[in-house]
């Protein structure tokens, strides 16, 4: 199971968030849940870095449990546009595929 954290900061703004686990939907290259979750992750690191031109703190780790934690996301408007974006589109996988991920706000 995948499972997400996104922790918000005293303006209610996503501060960072951290993925864990694999979404065991099927098989390996054949998973859509986590094919979808792992697109959308890299189109929001890339929004932040690329498009928006904020850089933020990115630790992965694909071998041991599948970890991604992106922290000190900017606060500004359009960086929070790109995350709650991302925040909302994880939420619809979740309503979904609720047996393949779990989203947790802190």
């Amino acid at each position: 199971m995948i499972r997400a954290v996104f922790h918000t900061n005293q303006d209610h703004g996503i501060a960072s968030f951290e993925m864990t686990g694999h979404a065991d939907h099927g098989d390996y290259g054949q998973d859509i849940v986590c094919a979808a979750v792992s697109a959308l992750a890299i189109a929001t690191v890339n929004g932040l870095e690329r498009v928006v031109r904020r850089s933020a703190t990115i630790t992965a780790d694909h071998a041991n449990g599948g970890l991604l934690k992106v922290s000190s996301i900017d606060p500004g408007h359009d960086s929070q546009i790109l995350m709650q974006t991302f925040l909302e589109a994880m939420l619809d996988i979740q309503e979904q595929y609720a047996e393949n991920i779990v989203i947790k706000m802190s």
